[in-house]
C-alpha cells in the first residue's frame, strides 16, 4: 500500500528527473549550436581550418578542429593543433613584468631609461606601464617602411630592429593618446631579459608554461619539428595560398608565441584565476587604463576590458600574423574561456566568431540606436589626428539620412547616435567635443576603439 510519503518521494524524483532531462536537452542543442557555429567559417570556405573552445567553468562545451592544418596534403586539423597566436602573445609579456614587479626586480613607474639607458625618448618620460597599454607614443615596429622588408629575412639580427625603434621620433607625447604599438611590447621583452636574467623565450617556457603544464605552447621557432602544427595560409576570393614563413626574430615579444586552443583555455582560467600574478597585480592589468588627462579607455595591460558589441563584459585580446589569426576572451561574469585560432588570414574574422560564440551561451540584448536630431552643423568638418601607421582622417557631413562620417577615405554614411555627441562605428565609438563647454563648433573628434584613442583636430 502506497503512502503520502512514498507518492511525494515519487513526485519529486520525477520533477527532478524530469528538470535534468530538460537541461541535459537545452544544453545538447547549445552545443550543436556552437559546434555549427564554429565551423561555418571553414563549410564557407572563408578559412583553411580553425579550433574553437567554449569552457565554462567545468564544463567543456566545445573543443573541436575543423577543415585542414595542412591543405596540400589535405590533413584534417586536430582539436590540440599548434597555431601562431600573433598579439594574443602580448598577454604574457605583460604578465611577465607584472611577475617581475612582484617579485620585487621592477617598478612600473621605472622609466624606460633605466633599462634601456640608450633609449633616446625625446624629453618623454616614459614609465614601463605605458608600453603595457599602448599610450607610450613610441612609433610602431610594424608601422615602419623599413618592417616589410626585414621581417621574413632570417639574416637581419634582433639588434636592427632595436635600432630601428630608437631611430624614429615620437609620434604623440607620452600618454596623450593610444595607438596599437608593437614596438612598446618588443622593449618590454628586453627589459624582462635584463630584469629576470634570463631570455624572453626561456622566461616565458620556464616561468609561465611549464608551471601551468602548458606542454603545447612555446616560443615559436618555425625550423622546430612540431607535432600537429598548423600550417599557414591566406584565402582570397576563395583561392587559397601558401602564407610566408614567419621568421620569429622580430614579432619578439609582441607576437611570437605558439600555442593551442586548450593551453589558451588553460591559461585563462589560471590568470584570471589567481594562479598567475599577485592580486594587485591582477587588478591592474584587467583595469581600464588612463590618459594623462585622466580619459579612461577599453584597455588594461595587453587585454580590452569592458563590454563588447552585444553588451556582455569579456576581458581578451585578438592577434593575426602572416598565416594566422586568432582571439581569446575571458567573460569574468560566467567565468568562461572563449578561444578561437584560425590557419587562415584573410575572409574570418575569428573575434566576430568568438563574439558570435559567447552569444550562443550567454543571455544578451540587442542594444538599439537612434538618429541624431541635434543640428549637426557645428559638428561638420574635417578632422585629423595620429592612429595606427598614419593620421587619422575623419570627415563629417550632414545628410538627409542623419550625421554621415567619411574615415580615411572611404564612402561617407551615416552611423548610429548613442547619445549626447557620440556615434557609433562597430566597435568603437566617435565622440565631438567643443571647445567652450556645450556651445559652439566642435574643435576636436575621438575616436576610441579597443585599443585605439586618437585624438583629431578640426582642421
Amino acid at each position: 500500500m502506497l503512502t503520502l510519503v512514498h507518492v511525494r518521494s515519487t513526485l519529486v524524483v520525477l520533477l527532478l528527473t524530469a528538470a535534468s532531462t530538460g537541461a541535459a536537452q537545452t544544453n545538447r542543442a547549445v552545443i550543436q549550436k556552437l559546434d555549427s557555429t564554429a565551423g561555418s567559417g571553414v563549410v564557407e570556405q572563408r578559412a583553411v581550418g580553425l579550433v574553437a573552445a567554449v569552457v565554462k567553468g567545468n564544463d567543456t562545451l566545445l573543443l573541436k578542429g575543423y577543415g585542414r592544418a595542412n591543405a596540400e596534403w589535405d590533413v584534417p586539423m586536430p582539436a590540440d593543433a599548434m597555431f601562431e597566436i600573433g598579439s594574443v602573445a602580448k598577454q604574457f609579456t605583460a604578465a611577465a613584468v607584472l611577475q617581475l614587479r612582484d617579485q620585487g626586480k621592477l617598478s612600473l613607474d621605472d622609466d624606460i631609461t633605466k633599462w634601456l639607458p640608450d633609449f633616446d625618448t625625446r624629453g618623454n618620460a616614459v614609465p614601463l606601464r605605458r608600453l603595457l597599454d599602448h599610450t607610450s607614443g613610441i612609433v610602431g615596429l610594424t608601422e615602419m617602411p623599413e618592417f616589410g622588408a626585414l621581417v621574413s629575412n632570417p639574416r637581419f639580427p634582433r639588434d636592427s630592429a632595436y635600432a630601428l625603434i630608437k631611430r624614429y621620433p615620437f609620434q604623440f607625447p607620452t600618454g596623450t593618446a593610444q595607438v596599437y604599438n608593437n614596438s612598446a611590447f618588443w622593449l618590454a621583452g628586453l627589459i624582462v631579459e635584463k630584469a629576470s636574467g634570463m631570455t624572453y623565450e626561456d622566461y616565458v617556457e620556464k616561468k609561465i608554461f611549464a608551471p601551468l603544464g602548458m606542454t603545447r605552447s612555446m616560443y615559436c621557432n618555425s625550423n622546430e619539428h612540431v607535432p600537429r602544427r598548423a600550417h599557414g595560409y591566406g584565402v582570397q576570393n576563395g583561392v587559397i595560398r601558401r602564407a610566408p614563413m614567419n621568421v620569429h626574430t622580430w614579432p619578439f615579444a609582441a607576437g611570437s608565441i605558439c600555442s593551442t586552443a586548450g593551453d589558451l583555455v588553460t591559461w585563462l582560467k589560471a590568470l584570471h584565476g589567481g594562479k598567475v600574478l599577485s592580486p594587485r597585480s591582477y587588478a591592474e592589468m584587467i583595469a581600464p587604463s588612463k590618459l594623462a588627462d585622466g580619459t579612461p579607455l577599453r584597455y588594461g595591460m595587453a587585454l580590452g576590458v569592458g563590454k563588447d558589441s552585444r553588451g556582455l563584459n569579456v576581458i581578451g585580446h585578438g592577434g593575426s600574423i602572416s598565416g594566422f589569426n586568432a582571439e581569446a576572451g575571458w567573460y569574468p561574469d560566467v567565468q568562461m574561456a572563449v578561444v578561437v585560432l584560425t590557419n587562415t588570414t584573410g575572409n574570418l574574422d575569428p573575434g566576430a566568431v568568438a563574439g558570435e560564440l559567447a552569444a550562443e551561451v550567454l543571455p544578451w540584448t540587442r542594444p538599439t540606436f537612434a538618429t541624431f536630431m541635434g543640428d549637426a552643423a557645428p559638428l561638420v568638418g574635417k578632422y585629423q589626428g595620429p592612429a595606427r601607421g598614419r593620421d587619422m582622417i575623419v570627415e563629417v557631413t550632414q545628410t538627409p539620412q542623419g550625421v554621415a562620417f567619411s574615415i580615411n577615405g572611404a564612402a561617407a554614411r551615416p552611423l548610429p547616435w548613442v547619445e549626447g555627441l557620440t556615434f557609433r562605428n562597430g566597435g568603437a565609438s566617435l565622440t565631438f567635443r567643443r571647445g567652450s563647454g556645450n556651445t559652439g563648433p566642435a574643435t576636436e573628434l575621438r575616436y576610441q576603439g579597443q585599443a585605439a584613442y586618437s585624438v583629431l583636430k578640426r582642421q
